[in-house]
C-alpha cells in the first residue's frame, strides 16, 4: 500500500501575519454586515417582543415593570402627575415604521382616562421634560384597532412633552368657577365660546 503526498510549498516569511489580518478585516466586515441587517430587521420585520428587547439595550433606556419603555430627552422639574390628575401634553404618535397616527402641541387629558402604557409614563414625568416612550401592544390597544391608522397588536412609539399638570381638587375648583361664572368661558359667561348667544 503506497501513500502519494503531495508537497507543500513553505509559507514565506511575513504570509501568516497577512494571512491572519486579511481574514480579521473579512470577520469584521461580516460582523458589521450582520450588525446592519440585525438593525433592520428589528426595525422592520423583527416582532414587537423583538423590537423592544433591542430598544431596552439602547442608551438611556428604561424599561419598567410592566414593559413600558421611557427615555428622559430633556429632564423636568418637580412632583410627577398622579392617575386623577390632568395634565397638558404636547405629543407625536409614531408606528415602528414611522408613520405619524397621532399629534397634537398642547392638549388637556386625564391621567387616568388614557390607555395604560401612557397613563404609566405620564406619572413618571416631570413638569417641562421631554420624553420618548415606546407602549408594547398590550398596554396600548392589544388586540382592538381603534381605527384604520392602528392596526390591531400596535407597539406606540411617542414624543412627549409635559407641559404642565393640575390635581383633580384644582380641576374641580375651576369646573365651579366655570359653573358660577366667575371665569370665563362657564355657562354664565354671555359671550362664552360655544355657549348660548347672549340673551338666552
Amino acid at each position: 500500500m503506497s501513500v502519494t503526498t503531495v508537497p507543500i510549498q513553505p509559507i514565506k516569511k511575513g504570509s501568516l501575519t497577512k494571512l491572519w489580518i486579511g481574514l480579521a478585516v473579512v470577520l469584521l466586515i461580516a460582523a458589521g454586515l450582520a450588525y446592519i441587517g440585525t438593525q433592520n430587521a428589528v426595525v422592520t420585520g423583527a416582532t414587537n417582543e423583538q423590537f423592544l428587547a433591542d430598544n431596552a439595550t439602547e442608551d438611556g433606556v428604561v424599561t419598567t415593570k410592566s414593559g413600558l419603555q421611557i427615555k428622559t430627552i430633556k429632564p423636568g422639574e418637580g412632583p410627577s402627575p398622579t392617575a386623577t390628575d390632568t395634565a397638558l401634553v404636547k405629543y407625536e404618535g409614531t408606528l415602528r415604521d414611522g408613520t405619524v397616527f397621532d399629534a397634537n402641541e398642547q392638549t388637556p387629558m386625564p391621567v387616568g382616562g388614557v390607555v395604560p402604557g401612557f397613563s404609566e409614563a405620564l406619572q413618571l414625568m416631570q413638569k417641562g421634560g421631554e420624553y420618548k416612550i415606546w407602549i408594547p401592544s398590550e398596554l396600548a390597544y392589544g388586540e382592538a384597532s381603534p381605527g384604520p391608522e392602528l392596526p390591531a397588536n400596535s407597539l406606540l412609539i411617542f414624543d412627549v412633552s409635559l407641559l404642565d399638570f393640575i390635581t383633580q381638587e384644582q380641576m374641580q375648583q375651576i369646573q365651579q368657577m366655570q359653573q358660577q361664572g366667575q371665569i370665563p368661558g362657564g355657562p354664565g359667561s354671555p359671550a362664552a365660546p360655544g355657549g348660548p348667544p347672549p340673551g338666552q
